[in-house]
């Protein structure tokens, strides 16, 4: 089991892990041995998610997730597979504890009277500025 928060834990046999050749430089290494890995996970139809967590995820993972509702993570930092397995692993946990945060209703608020009669105020202060700037002799009403 994976503990994203005291409430959520995903079972490791949800997620699903390839090993694909790492691009970039390396030498023969990054050319024989398959050390990056693509982790796929399906949070739409993950029974360890609670529903708003699984409309979070939709927001948080962006182009990262598929049509279908699978978050597909690449890591290829490091030289082995048993690292690059935990990066994403730790990715994906981070982006679920972000999903996991509820955020509080916003209560809609009216600006006050004194703040309506500054932004007037200032308002026409600054259109006053404005006129001033006319060629002399031109009508300023």
């Amino acid at each position: 089991m994976i503990l994203i928060t005291p409430m959520i834990a995903l079972d490791e046999e949800e997620l699903q892990f390839r090993f694909i050749r790492a691009s970039g430089p390396g030498g023969q290494n990054v050319n024989k041995v398959a050390t990056a890995v693509e982790l796929r996970f399906d949070f739409r139809h993950s029974p360890s998610l609670p529903d708003h967590v699984r409309e979070q995820m939709e927001e948080i993972a962006g182009n990262r997730a598929t049509a279908e509702g699978v978050i597909i993570i690449k890591a290829q930092a490091h030289r082995t597979q048993e690292r690059n397995k935990a990066e994403a692993v730790e990715r994906l946990v981070d982006m679920l504890k972000k999903a996991a945060i509820i955020l509080p209703a916003r209560k809609k608020t009216k600006p006050t009277k004194a703040s309506k009669t500054r932004r007037l105020e200032s308002k026409a202060k600054r259109a006053e500025v404005k006129a001033r700037r006319a060629r002399p002799g031109t009508d300023l009403n």
